[in-house]
């Protein structure tokens, strides 16, 4: 029996489950009830919400290491997870009583969120939310969704920090209190059920509202609420990069033991270009999570000797997620292309993967432009707070 606070040992448990499921998720762009209940049970959903909520804390490679095991079964499953407990996150900026409500009192709650135009105007005891939002990966099985938005004033004008920012601030409500949209029909990372939702006059007390990622505001101090969400989402995000990678590595790894293509007297595996190649992709896909993975530990163990995170540390983050999720990339373009027409049939391991790959590198965390952020970081220019 895994121990409770081992969800690396409960990914690796699930795995043949999750890997069972895989092509009925993307199929119907759902994660199956019965696999949910054993998400939660493994209490995956809470590896970054705090303890007092029935959180795990888990550390950040832990994190990492997690998101991208169940991802070599599936990455819609890990997405979800990722997105769902950088989520949790914001439990460290909400009032005790507001958290407990949300993850105490249901051991089967998920937040969700996801980017849109809304606004949220200031009124008694909280703020009236329009708008129209999108992208809310999992909402399907969520129990809470949240929209992040600029703040109005009772004047109408626009709240501005010190610097001349917007005011953003972090609005929840019940997830059975509004209708989902249909919407995410795409060609990758299917089961994420990324849907949208809209917001009309929607009156949201004080009390379900916060500034996330905001020092000023985190209520629980622990050092894993030193990192940003955008820092555990961009470690999570290149684990499910990693992790589909490593999935179609496994599979060609055996496809070349028995494919012998066409017009062609020997398999793949004795094929000089294909030993090539292959050893290359296994270069590439190891630097790149030995890469991340120091990191991460460095970062962290700095974060723990010296109660705080800097802008540099946020950088390095950055770099090694970006260069990950595009070696994973790179390498399972590779090996789509050394598999031959074995990959393009669906009920093979290999075309739900090259799809969930390209889907992941064009979501934000995957942005080629972020090399040049931290291009600019390192000839010292500020650093883009936004995406670090």
């Amino acid at each position: 029996m895994t121990p409770p606070d081992d969800p690396l040992g409960d990914a690796r448990r699930l795995g043949p489950e999750i890997g069972a499921a895989a092509p009925a998720i993307d199929r119907n762009r759902r994660i199956p009830d019965d696999l949910l209940a054993s998400l939660h049970d493994a209490r995956l959903f809470r590896m970054l919400l705090p303890r007092p909520f029935g959180g795990l804390e888990t550390p950040p490679r832990i994190f990492l290491e997690t998101i991208e095991t169940v991802a070599r079964h599936d990455g819609s499953t890990a997405w979800c997870l990722c997105q769902a407990n950088g989520c949790a996150m914001a439990a460290a900026y909400l009032e005790a009583d507001t958290a407990m409500e949300i993850w105490g009192d249901d051991p089967h709650a998920v937040l969700a969120w996801g980017p849109g135009r809304a606004e949220a105007r200031e009124v008694d005891g909280g703020y009236r939310a329009s708008g129209k939002l999108a992208f809310a990966s999992g909402a399907r099985h969520a129990t809470w969704l949240g929209a992040h938005m600029p703040v109005i004033d009772r004047t109408g004008k626009a709240r501005r920090t010190e610097s001349g920012a917007p005011v953003l601030r972090t609005l929840l409500f019940r997830a059975d209190s509004v209708e989902l949209e249909d919407i995410w029909d795409t060609i990758g990372l299917r089961g994420t059920a990324s849907d949208g939702y809209t917001l009309e006059d929607r009156f949201i007390p004080d009390a379900h509202t916060t500034v996330r990622d905001h020092a000023g505001h985190r209520r629980h101090g622990t050092p894993l609420y030193h990192f940003a969400s955008m820092n555990l989402y961009a470690m999570g995000f290149a684990g499910t990069a990693l992790g589909i990678a490593q999935g179609v590595f496994d599979a060609f790894v055996e496809l070349a033991h028995t494919k012998t293509p066409r017009l062609r007297r020997s398999t793949l595996a004795d094929d000089p270009l294909v030993q090539f190649e292959l050893a290359q992709a296994a270069a590439r896909l190891r630097a790149a999570r030995a890469f991340l993975i120091a990191e991460v530990e460095e970062i962290w163990s700095n974060v723990l000797r010296n109660d705080g995170l800097d802008v540099a540390e946020r950088v390095r983050i950055r770099l090694a997620s970006t260069f990950a999720i595009h070696e994973a990339k790179g390498v399972v373009d590779t090996l789509y292309d050394a598999a031959g027409a074995s990959a393009i049939f669906v009920s093979a391991p290999f075309e739900r993967r090259f799809r969930d790959i390209h889907s992941v590198s064009q979501q934000l965390q995957g942005r080629r432009a972020h090399f040049q952020t931290v291009g600019a970081f390192l000839l010292g220019h500020p650093a883009d707070m936004s995406v670090v």
